[in-house]
């Protein structure tokens, strides 16, 4: 059988009526590449996934294909390979270097809340375990292999692809991957054009089979306003206040001290403190300099020319260790104090919660998309009480979520970007949305593009 007609296949293993958890297997013929490897997060359901065996045996996949180096495409890679997989793991340069400070990261994690329920005894087993460990980070970040922009590499036989910048984050990829006659393409997160740092997206690629991903897709972002991050920030510290903000460590943490920056050198704030407690962000931050000091293509050139650090808002100070963090859960007000994660699901950010959502002087500030299950999930919704550490915390802080910090495209940026391919695919699937969201998009692409667009199910498998 020739390699044009060799049977091309499609199957979504995550991100299938969830945010979260990316994974799409592309075979073709004896060839696999899976296109992300991410963790599923959320709910207790969907994080009981993450401790599945996959669907198929690690040691036949060929490579794997990474669109940018969040947790939920990159965190379950460790596990891939501690399961067997040991192929190259495809990324752009930039990918390259932020996806091992992730990976790295998960694994301290995920060691450290092991040892923390196994101390305090709030795991329902006898010896609670990590889902995976540093170890299996550093043989999946031994296995990254950097692909350029804009450049055809052959990743397994038969199968070609080609990255070009989402604008997302840093490193971030829409994917073209051709086998023999038939080509997909994988948008992975969407970013926007109007992003602080970063230039927007390229155009989409013509291809006869389309994924897209859909978090913001039954809705708009509003208009960027300083004034809506600026209003309650000032009232929480003019009364005295610690503003806690759980802060994505890659990107929205450049783009909450940029933002900042503008506000106190404009006088919309008072210069104060901004503590910056996260390992990871502190990492990226500097990973995101050097791109800034290199000229990267991926960073918007007014951010290039700008003469001092864009990411120091006046008087930033680095956590860097454990104590340094501790002393945060008293820190000295008025202050702002971003740290990880940005959903509460995890990280620094949860110690300093049970210790400050307890104060009405206290602002909890939301930046970023909230997944259903999360800690923060449950904030934005109102929650007057917090699970964590097996027991209960007050919530009596002020909560305000804030829109339009997001980084990625909303319903209008998504068909807009889809709108710009040169040829309509043959199916457009729509995932890595709430269903609402999903459902909303597809509908809007049919309705507006006249495309056949789809809501795959999960461990749907389909032919290009």
């Amino acid at each position: 059988m020739s390699a044009t007609s060799r049977p091309v296949s499609l199957q979504f293993l995550g991100a299938a009526g969830t945010v979260t958890g990316s994974r799409f297997l592309v075979t073709a013929g004896p060839s696999r590449l899976l296109v992300d490897c991410g963790m599923f997060q959320g709910d207790r359901a969907l994080r009981r996934r993450n401790w599945a065996p996959f669907p198929v045996p690690p040691d036949r996949i060929d490579a794997v294909l990474l669109t940018h180096a969040h947790l939920d495409h990159t965190g379950w890679l460790p596990r891939l390979v501690r399961q067997g997989f040991a192929g190259p793991v495809f990324c752009s340069p930039w990918t390259a270097r932020v996806a091992p400070i992730v990976l790295r990261d998960a694994a301290h994690l995920q060691e450290e809340d092991a040892r923390h329920a196994a101390g305090h005894g709030y795991s329902r087993h006898r010896e609670p375990l990590p889902l995976f460990d540093t170890a299996d980070a550093d043989r999946a970040v031994a296995l990254l292999r950097p692909v350029p922009f804009h450049r055809d590499r052959l990743v397994a036989p038969g199968l070609t692809v080609r990255l070009q910048p989402a604008g997302h984050i840093l490193g971030s990829a829409t994917v073209r991957v051709r086998a023999g006659d038939r080509s997909l393409g994988f948008s992975g997160d969407l970013g926007r054009d109007d992003h602080p740092l970063l230039a927007g997206p390229d155009p989409a690629p013509a291809v006869d089979a389309m994924v897209v991903e859909s978090t913001y897709g039954d809705r708009a972002h509003p208009p960027r306003d300083p004034e809506r991050l600026a209003a309650p920030i000032r009232r929480a510290l003019a009364r005295g206040g610690v503003v806690i903000i759980p802060a994505f460590a890659i990107d929205r943490t450049e783009v909450l001290l940029m933002a900042l920056r503008d506000l106190m050198s404009g006088g919309a704030l008072p210069v104060v403190p901004v503590f910056v407690d996260s390992p990871m962000a502190l990492a990226a931050m500097q990973v995101y300099r050097q791109a800034v000091r290199d000229g990267a293509p991926e960073i918007r050139p007014g951010i290039r020319a700008l003469p001092a650090d864009p990411f120091d808002p006046g008087d930033l100070r680095l956590a860097s260790t454990a104590h340094e963090s501790a002393r945060l859960n008293d820190p000295p007000a008025p202050c702002i104090l971003l740290s990880a994660s940005g959903m509460a699901t995890g990280g620094r950010v949860v110690h300093h919660l049970a210790a400050l959502a307890p104060d009405p002087r206290n602002l909890i500030l939301l930046p970023g998309y909230q997944v259903a299950g999360t800690r923060g999930r449950s904030l934005r919704d109102g929650a007057r009480a917090l699970k964590m550490y097996g027991g209960y915390v007050p919530v009596r802080a002020e909560v305000v979520g804030v829109g339009d910090m997001s980084a990625h495209a909303d319903a209008d940026g998504l068909v807009a970007w889809l709108k710009g391919a040169p040829a309509a695919p043959r199916t457009c699937y729509v995932v890595h949305g709430e269903p609402a969201a999903s459902a909303a998009l597809a509908a809007r692409i049919d309705r507006e593009l006249g495309w056949c667009a789809v809501t795959p199910r999960d461990a749907e498998r389909v032919l290009v």
